[in-house]
């Protein structure tokens, strides 16, 4: 951990440093006199080697250079181009050196050193935390146990929306999240960045911060990661070496999971006051529930065998000419981390969707969900020639113009590829946060967007099919190392959809990549493309 100072030490180094500049200033020499044309006049400096020296030479046409120790020049300072010429440079190795004033005309000159500074106080500004409360607490020296206390009371993170300088915009409020001491640093994995971003350091404490401007109606998953181990190897795999200290946030009671089994299972979660409620998510009572069927379904065109699970709402009738059908990929997230079944019981009863059976379609691992859900013609075939036909004898179908295919991250890219492939089956769209920065090969492209945007290309070169899109993405889901991420190739794919003449729509939300959000939104995206007027 770092040595811990007197806060009675820090604050007044923060608060007044910029003083003790002023006072050094007024200490340091100023050489002044009148030279004959064609004469000098050399000013002895005391320096330590790294010191950086700035100056100011004013006299008509005066020029400066400096001289090392045995009167060689070392550098021209200034020219005599203007009246007042300021100049600066640091000191090497070979002093004593000297500044010496030369004359081409005859004339008064001043030469003032304005800053002297040692190498050793040659540091960045102290920076003061945008929390109000951050503040206060360098301010309080006997306050730091008292401030924990308050904050596992009130819990974490610190959301502020008042006396932050500089002033919040107009709905947005500073959230601030703590850990409390750590060796070697902290990093926030997931929240508003994509980047494993390092917690500040709050000079003689053991609070470790980083403050955001957010949105109020924020809702974010995160984790906090302290003594990150460092480790001599490529990148990625170094980045991933987050996951061996990633934990819930000890001081945030609100966890993804209701019975997390130790600190590092689940995430910690985030609701600002204005994050819109999930009103559609509960069991209600006299709402009737659907049924939920689990079956295998082998694939000659995969080679593979995966569990399918068929959704049939209270009262389906397969005849039912105002029927419609959902067909959902990562089917084991959304039967439990997205609550589909009791989304449309409630939907349904409102009134405010028609009778919506719905297929959950599961990945027999992860090696295969990351090799079918990206464009994959044979995943494609098996949805058409295989999946859609075997619902069908099941009693499940329903004309393409009412049968919605849907996803999130590559579960999202996949649907718009259904759709794309397969516009008779599948005449409504609806992806979460998709995947659109993916290509093929991308994994040897080194940086993981590129190559970019494949599906989108295909789109734009291709002639409109009858679908109709609805797209959402997350405020920070950006993409790491200057790429594009799923926020931003989600809104091009809206602008290549728009301009080649699909019904197309977007939303974004306050929100970073995951189920936490997908869960809350899901029900929005199902009303955008099957909801009836009430």
């Amino acid at each position: 951990m770092p040595r811990r100072l007197p806060l009675s030490i820090v604050l007044p180094a923060l608060l007044f440093s910029g003083l003790s500049a002023t006072l050094c200033a007024a200490e340091l020499p100023v050489y002044s006199g009148t030279l004959a044309a064609k004469s000098s006049r050399e000013h002895q400096l005391t320096l330590q080697p790294g010191d950086y020296v700035q100056g100011r030479l004013s006299g008509n046409g005066m020029r400066l250079v400096l001289l090392d120790k045995n009167g060689q020049r070392v550098r021209v300072l200034s020219q005599g181009k203007r009246d007042t010429e300021e100049f600066m440079f640091v000191a090497g190795a070979a002093g004593p050196y000297r500044l010496d004033v030369r004359a081409p005309q005859a004339g008064d000159y001043r030469l003032e050193l304005l800053q002297q500074v040692p190498r050793t106080a040659q540091t960045v500004p102290a920076q003061l935390p945008d929390s109000p409360r951050l503040r206060a607490l360098l301010q309080q020296p006997a306050g730091l146990e008292a401030f924990w206390a308050e904050v596992r009371h009130s819990s974490t993170p610190l959301v502020e929306s008042t006396g932050v300088t500089p002033p919040l915009a107009e709905h947005e409020t500073l959230v601030t999240f703590l850990w409390r001491g750590a060796e070697r640093g902290v990093r926030l994995f997931g929240g508003p960045s994509a980047d494993h971003e390092e917690l500040q350091h709050l000079p003689g404490t053991d609070v470790w911060y980083r403050s955001y401007r957010l949105p109020d109606s924020t809702r974010l998953a995160y984790r906090l990661a302290p003594d990150v181990p460092e480790l001599n190897a490529a990148p990625h795999i170094r980045r991933r070496a987050i996951l061996a200290t990633a934990q819930r946030d000890p001081l945030n009671p609100h966890s993804s999971i209701a019975a997390p089994l130790d600190q590092y299972d689940g995430e910690s979660l985030l609701e600002l006051p204005a994050t819109p409620a999930a009103i559609w998510n509960a069991p209600r009572p006299g709402v009737a529930a659907g049924s939920l069927e689990s079956l295998r379904l082998p694939s000659q065109i995969l080679g593979n065998s995966r569990e399918i699970q068929l959704y049939r709402p209270a009262g389906w009738q397969a005849n039912d000419p105002q029927r419609a059908l959902l067909v959902v990929f990562d089917g084991e997230h959304y039967t439990r981390d997205v609550p589909t079944p009791v989304i449309l019981d409630n939907l349904i009863a409102s009134g405010r969707l028609p009778r919506t059976a719905a297929i959950f379609i599961h990945n027999p691992s992860n090696e295969t969900r990351s090799r079918e859900l990206p464009p994959n013609p044979a995943f494609a075939r098996f949805l058409a020639e295989e999946l859609m036909p075997w619902a069908q004898a099941r009693g499940l179908s329903a004309p393409a113009s009412r049968t919605v295919v849907a996803g999130a991250s590559y579960g999202g890219l996949a649907a718009v590829w259904a759709g794309y492939r397969h516009p008779e089956l599948f005449g409504k769209v609806y992806s979460q946060s998709g995947s659109f920065w993916w290509a093929p090969d991308w994994e040897q492209a080194q940086r993981y967007s590129r190559p970019a945007e494949w599906l989108t290309e295909q789109i734009a070169n291709a002639p409109r099919q009858p679908l109709q899109i609805h797209l959402e993405a997350g405020l920070f889901e950006l993409g790491r190392d200057n790429q594009p991420g799923i926020r931003d190739t989600s809104r091009h794919l809206l602008h290549v959809l728009q301009a080649k003449g699909y019904a197309a729509s977007y939303r974004e939300y306050a929100a970073a990549h995951g189920y936490e959000h997908w869960r809350n939104s899901f029900a929005d995206g199902l009303l955008q493309l099957l909801g009836q007027t009430m």
